[in-house]
């Protein structure tokens, strides 16, 4: 500060404590028994005020130690999360990856930042979060390949009659289960459904072993299709779509690792880095 300065906050802290602070002697100004008292909370206070003024250190991936936490559904965990793990492994290999399941405390753990992000279909979280769309889902029916019943041709849309009258696997907690029950209340169809899983895993093998249909998004039923030569066929009535989008809280907007991360999600999504979506 300039020397002005310096004399204004001296003489009001003078008036403030009732003190001189400093005091002429032989061996020049020496401060009084009242500001070397003082000293020990002056230095610390002010070594607050750089840190304050400090800007935050830059996250380093390649030598960082980060044990980075993404919530994900029981889809994410089938589509996404190979893709961010070996990414993450490849850009900070020292760091480390926990990715449970989106519930009922996720909201709870980005603000606390016990989770980084939380990737998938949230519209039930409360303000004070950002977002940022990764990409777009529709809806497609899995099948075994060869499927035993007439009228399952993976290059045309099968009718609604065939659609009822298959049996079904339901998964009522998937996230975005609220879009297909509604639709399917909505067009009075009739599912029967003969068995109800509690997510996606084994459901592949059963319906590769079965001729049970699976109604679910785009992404993990053309990726169950793949993974275990199955077929996807396309939705026979119009489930609205749904945006899978990555979420944080608005306490970890600016924090460098976070920022990180997230750059990695949006770029392989295909999305680049882009502005985020806003706070919800």
């Amino acid at each position: 500060q300039s020397q002005p300065t310096v004399s204004i906050w001296l003489g009001q802290m003078r008036q403030a404590l009732g003190d001189p602070l400093f005091v002429r002697t032989a061996q020049g100004m020496l401060p009084t028994p009242r500001l070397e008292a003082l000293l020990p909370t002056v230095q610390e206070v002010l070594s607050g005020l750089r840190l304050l003024h400090q800007a935050p250190a830059p996250f380093d991936p390649a030598t960082a130690k980060r044990h980075f936490v993404v919530c994900m559904s029981d889809a994410s965990h089938v589509t996404l999360l190979p893709q961010l793990l070996r990414h993450i492994r490849h850009l900070s290999p020292g760091s480390t990856l926990a990715a449970p399941r989106i519930d009922d405390s996720t909201a709870a753990a980005l603000q606390t930042g016990q989770a980084d992000l939380a990737l998938g279909h949230l519209p039930w979280l409360e303000a004070g979060y950002f977002q940022q769309a990764l990409f777009e889902q529709d809806w497609v029916c899995l099948a075994q390949t060869g499927h035993p019943r007439a009228g399952l041709d993976p290059t045309r849309r099968w009718d609604l009659a065939q659609y009822q009258a298959e049996a079904h696997i339901g998964i009522p907690r998937s996230t975005a289960q609220e879009l297909l029950d509604e639709a399917v209340a909505r067009l009075g169809i009739r599912r029967q459904r003969v068995l109800e899983l509690p997510g996606f895993l084994g459901l592949a093998g059963i319906v590769a072993s079965s001729d049970l249909i699976a109604t679910l998004p785009r992404q993990i039923g053309e990726t169950l299709a793949h993974l275990a030569g199955l077929q996807a066929l396309p939705c026979p009535f119009d489930i609205p779509p749904f945006t899978v989008r990555q979420h944080w809280h608005a306490r970890y907007h600016q924090d460098p690792a976070n920022r990180w991360l997230r750059q990695v999600c949006s770029g392989l999504s295909g999305q680049g880095p882009g502005a985020p979506m806003g706070t919800v």
